[in-house]
């Protein structure tokens, strides 16, 4: 089934407008007709609907949520080339519910203020793309690249922040998961290539920071992310089927 995004009708709120994006998408290129079903994303809720041209649908019935209990922001250490364009992808199909580039001492990539404007830019608009065609309710933030010393605001909301390093070899996310089992929001920080400098490992348990290990294999940055998030939202139990 096709999936768009909609606009609460202000006039009456069993209809909505789509964006026009999608509506030129809907009608011109699929040649989409009065009366066709399609899934409706509005404010946070997935609708059944039934397509009006030009621009609005129906809400005919509200369909199940498909967003994680757990909320897991994921800081990303900024990756050279365009390793971040699959990561927030992937992130955004597996659940995340927040993606924050982090500038860290190995980072090869340091994007000046316009540079970082203009990947910002890209990044959410493969971020709402791939909310579209995943079903997720909500659209995954990707927000500005931050430094280290910015990282404590964002983590204050947090519960827990997870860090998965090469240099950890006990605490495995299976035995992180058990020691913090009814948490509902989670950091899980990702090192860039070459991984997390000892004393950012420093400042980071300072902050309350845990290391895991993601098993005996060295990870590049933009496959230990996405095993570890696949292995969270596992282990806490959100790739059951939908009620």
């Amino acid at each position: 089934m096709h999936r768009f995004y909609g606009i609460q009708d202000p006039q009456d709120p069993s209809f909505c407008f789509l964006s026009p994006e999608d509506a030129a998408h809907a009608f011109r290129v699929l040649r989409l007709k009065a009366g066709d079903e399609a899934e409706i994303v509005l404010e946070g809720r997935r609708y059944l609907s039934k397509l009006e041209p030009p621009d609005r649908a129906l809400l005919a019935s509200p369909l199940p949520s498909t967003e994680a209990a757990l909320r897991i922001t994921l800081f990303q250490g900024i990756p050279k080339g365009d390793k971040m364009d699959l990561i927030v992808q992937k992130a955004v199909e597996l659940g995340c519910d927040r993606l924050v580039p982090l500038q860290m001492k190995r980072c090869v990539s340091h994007p000046d203020e316009k540079g970082a404007a203009r990947k910002r830019e890209r990044w959410q608009k493969i971020a709402r793309e791939a909310g579209k065609q995943s079903g997720r309710c909500l659209e995954m933030e990707v927000t500005s690249p931050i430094s280290m010393r910015e990282l404590p605001k964002y983590l204050s909301p947090l519960q827990k922040l997870c860090i998965p390093w090469e240099e950890e070899h006990a605490l495995s996310l299976k035995a992180f998961h058990d020691m913090h089992p009814d948490i509902s929001s989670l950091g899980l920080l990702i090192g860039p290539e070459g991984g997390i400098d000892p004393e950012e490992m420093d400042t980071l348990t300072a902050l309350g920071g845990c290391a895991v290990t993601l098993g005996p294999r060295i990870l590049r940055t933009e496959t230990a992310g996405l095993c570890a998030l696949s292995a969270l939202f596992c282990l806490y139990g959100d790739m059951e089927g939908m009620a």
